[in-house]
């Protein structure tokens, strides 16, 4: 059942390629990829096919932008509500889980991932924040819309520590939806340090439909030894499971590399895969996943220390003025993904950019 699924998304897949190529043919395409700029709201707003996909946010309440929310091609939120929308049986955790960011545990020792209006305000000064500072240039068009945007990685009394600049590709079509974010960090007058820590860097929470079931409550505690309790809840319609580009399934995922890494399961009736598909040209590569059955989906290519339990060690740093780039594609498809389909996509993804 699973092979015919897969089957029929790619069969989806090559027919949305085949309409593109025909649009591209017209002098006067339509854009069928808007990408809409509300700077009053604070928020960029992405339609496929008159149909939303997900908005670049920077609300006040949180401590860097975000995609929120990601949804299939049949409008399926696979992102969780909290904490920006209570949404009733899912989890009420990780305050700072919020749809699809890019930070990191531990920048110059400044902790940029664990921040959230929920610290206690003792906590506050070791905690950094991600600033939005200015749209480049938004698009749309008719085979993919752009999104450049710029930000501040700035500590507690106000310091930039980094400067970055994140360019979204979005795809879309029958059956699938795409987004590429390719995020260059530049540091100013002196050395930054991204310490081995396990928060990071590329992180993603889904709605519950998407979680491994539970059978008992977790603590997670993170590197400044604050604990975080998970409870066990109601495991009705709950169906994720992981798969790694090396075989690695469900909870087995976390803490080993690969390319690329699948969620899929059902949410509602319908068959949903999320794939991160990591980069050779990125620090790290592979990446490890920090994939948690709770929800937290992260590639973290920065925390060898802890997930290789000391055997490997990057203690990656950028020298004053230099600049590091990492290139990530999250593919949304509504099919339960095979490792052939999976692989046929990563290979298209670093076909992308050299």
């Amino acid at each position: 059942m699973r092979i015919l699924i897969a089957a029929a998304s790619l069969f989806l897949f090559s027919a949305a390629m085949l309409l593109t190529s025909f649009i591209a043919a017209d002098p006067n395409p339509p854009e069928r990829i808007t990408v809409i700029a509300n700077e009053q709201a604070r928020r960029v707003d992405i339609s496929i096919d008159g149909q939303p996909f997900t908005s670049y946010i920077w609300p006040a309440t949180l401590k860097k932008p975000v995609l929120y929310p990601l949804r299939t091609a049949k409008g399926t939120i696979v992102t969780r509500g909290f904490p920006l929308e209570q949404r009733p049986g899912e989890r009420v955790d990780h305050p700072h889980h919020a749809g699809l960011w890019f930070n990191y545990e531990s920048v110059n020792d400044i902790d940029f991932w664990n921040n959230s209006d929920a610290i206690k305000p003792e906590n506050a000064p070791k905690m950094g924040a991600i600033v939005h500072r200015s749209i480049v240039s938004a698009k749309g068009g008719s085979q993919q819309g752009e999104l450049d945007v710029e930000s501040d990685w700035i500590t507690f009394d106000k310091k930039v520590l980094l400067q970055e600049h994140t360019r979204f590709v979005f795809h879309g079509g029958p059956g699938f939806r795409s987004v590429d974010r390719i995020t260059t960090l530049r540091a100013l007058d002196e050395n930054v340090d991204f310490k081995d820590e396990k928060d990071g860097l590329l992180g993603l929470r889904v709605v519950r439909a998407l979680e491994i079931p539970s059978d008992k409550p977790e603590v997670y505690t993170d590197a400044s030894g604050h604990a975080t309790t998970v409870v066990k809840l109601d495991n009705t319609g709950v169906n994720g499971t992981y798969l790694t580009s090396e075989g690695k399934k469900g909870d087995a995922a976390w803490g080993t590399r690969g390319r690329w890494c699948n969620l899929s399961g059902l949410v509602g009736d319908e068959p949903v895969t999320i794939t991160i598909l990591d980069h050779p040209a990125n620090p790290g590569f592979p990446t490890y996943w920090h994939a948690r059955g709770y929800g937290l989906f992260a590639a973290n290519p920065l925390g060898q220390k802890i997930f290789s339990e000391g055997k490997q060690e990057l203690n990656f740093s950028l020298a004053p003025h230099a600049s590091v780039t990492f290139r990530y594609r999250i593919l949304i498809t509504s099919a339960i993904a095979t490792p052939e389909s999976t692989e046929a996509a990563y290979k298209d993804f670093v076909a992308a950019y050299r």
